[in-house]
């Protein structure tokens, strides 16, 4: 029964249905729900700190069902995507309608196809880091699988990070940096992979390159059997998505630096440098992702038995909320630069 409550995810292809079948201000209702009803929502509710004992969490590590919910998310995400492509062709479509839908598809790109591709893309199988790269690819951002787990996790809070937050970074640089330079570490990953293996950076198991034709395979296609304005649509819904990751990136990590010793090495990567929030909704609905402290001590960690401790930085509210409060650059500083002299 614990599992049943990631169900909650339900909610966005609800109002994301809502919003396709509609014209006007309700098609902006994805928006209205996960940027306006949740973060007021979460104020009155307390953080919930609650975490398994060791019993519980071995019950609920083999417990299929949370597999299960994220696998049923695949299938949901590509039937949006096909539908997405059908109803934006519709000529009575008005600007507020255009902007409703694209956003719509550009929130089930950011929750469905890269949030729940990055928790498929850390399985230790096969099958379920397949699944994970579907997911991504209908966001046209498949080259974070390699940058996250081979990159991100091993230089988090330090320079070399693209996703890591400076002090006084602004949001909307940091879109640019993270995006292109995770981009350009994602191709280095790979070709040095391979050159240690001897093997040419052309060849079939360079994900970076069977990554780039799979995004112009699905590029060429939706034109060929569509037209140039779906195409854009589904770029501009594809860009939302990418700029909703990289939102989560920089609240997940800003100004959280690891210390570096005597010959430059840099401490090992600890529950301090990832900033954390309790609050439930954004929690449940995100699977679990604002419990980042621990899944960057143990990446392999599934989303249901992440852990909440005491010395991981905390959020004053949740996801939703902080992504909002991200976007005025002044506010943002003046409340987490006050927060990081405290930790």
């Amino acid at each position: 029964m614990k599992a049943l409550k990631y169900l909650s995810i339900i909610i966005l292809p609800i109002t994301v249905y809502i919003s396709f079948t509609s014209t006007g201000w309700l098609t902006i209702l994805p928006l209205i729900a996960f940027f306006g009803f949740v973060p007021v929502v979460e104020l009155f509710f307390k953080p919930d700190k609650k975490n398994y004992s060791k019993e519980q969490e071995l019950l609920e590590k083999e417990n299929k069902l949370y597999t299960y919910i994220l696998y049923a998310t695949v299938p949901l995400q590509l039937i949006y995507l096909g539908w997405f492509f059908i109803i934006i062709q519709q000529p009575e479509l008005n600007t507020i309608d255009y902007i409703g839908k694209i956003s719509s598809m550009g929130l089930m790109c950011g929750v469905i196809g890269l949030n729940v591709g990055h928790e498929l893309g850390h399985r230790n199988n096969r099958f379920d880091e397949f699944l994970g790269e579907i997911l991504l690819l209908t966001s046209l951002n498949t080259h974070f699988l390699p940058y996250h787990n081979a990159g991100h996790h091993l230089n988090v809070a330090t320079p070399k990070d693209a996703a890591t937050a400076r002090k006084n970074e602004l949001l909307y640089t940091f879109w640019i940096r993270s995006q292109f330079q995770s981009y350009y570490q994602a191709w280095q990953i790979e070709n040095k992979r391979l050159k240690n293996s001897n093997r040419s950076w052309f060849h079939y198991q360079n994900r970076m390159l069977i990554y780039t034709i799979c995004n112009i395979i699905l590029i060429s296609g939706i034109l060929f059997y569509f037209n140039l304005n779906v195409l854009l649509s589904f770029l501009a819904a594809a860009i939302f998505g990418i700029l909703l990751l990289e939102t989560v990136n920089y609240i997940e990590h800003y100004g959280l630096l690891r210390k570096q010793n005597e010959n430059g090495r840099y401490e090992r990567v600890k529950r301090t440098h990832s900033w954390n929030s309790d609050h439930v909704i954004g929690k449940v609905m995100l699977f679990n992702l604002s419990r980042h402290s621990d899944h960057h001590y143990n990446g392999s960690k599934h989303y249901q038995i992440l852990k909440s401790l005491p010395e991981s930085p905390q959020m004053p509210t949740g996801y939703p909320g902080m992504m909002l409060v991200a976007l005025f650059p002044p506010l943002w500083f003046k409340l987490m630069n006050k927060k990081l002299q405290e930790i």
